[in-house]
């Protein structure tokens, strides 16, 4: 297959390695929450203008979250079966890739049209590039098979 030759198989979301997809899911949202918590807590709200006081618990974010992280990782593991990438060095690099240029690049425009702030932008795409790292790496390490 020649590099700009599209195969049906590059995302092939069969066969994927779904107790790794889970776990790698749950990592990036532990990672949420000490990423939020105790290491941007403060700068993520000062960033959004708002304090702990503001910010009334509900499950909503919570879910729709996870449903991100998940829908996230399900798409690099389809991805790293379709490239033949396997390792935890291949994982991360595409998790690095794919955060940077699609998650990263993506909020750095809404940011730039809707006003929020390159502090919040750094919280807020840091973080989703770091769980695409972990991701990849997990999801690398414990191949489908």
């Amino acid at each position: 297959m020649s590099p700009m030759q599209w195969d049906s198989n590059m995302l092939d979301f069969a066969g994927l390695n779904w107790l790794a997809i889970l776990v790698a899911t749950l990592a990036a949202f532990a990672l949420g929450y000490v990423w939020y918590g105790p290491v941007f807590g403060k700068a993520w709200l000062d960033a959004l203008g708002k304090t702990e006081e503001d910010i009334q618990p509900s499950p909503t974010p919570f879910v729709v979250s996870f449903v991100a992280a998940l829908a996230t990782c399900i798409v690099v593991a389809a991805l790293l079966k379709g490239l033949g990438m396997a390792g935890v060095g291949d994982g991360a690099v595409l998790g690095l890739v794919t955060g940077v240029a699609f998650i990263a690049a993506s909020m750095a425009s809404d940011t730039a049209f809707c006003g929020w702030g390159w502090k919040l932008w750094a919280i807020q795409s840091g973080y989703r590039v770091a769980y695409s790292v972990i991701m990849g790496a997990i999801l690398g390490a414990w191949p489908p098979g």
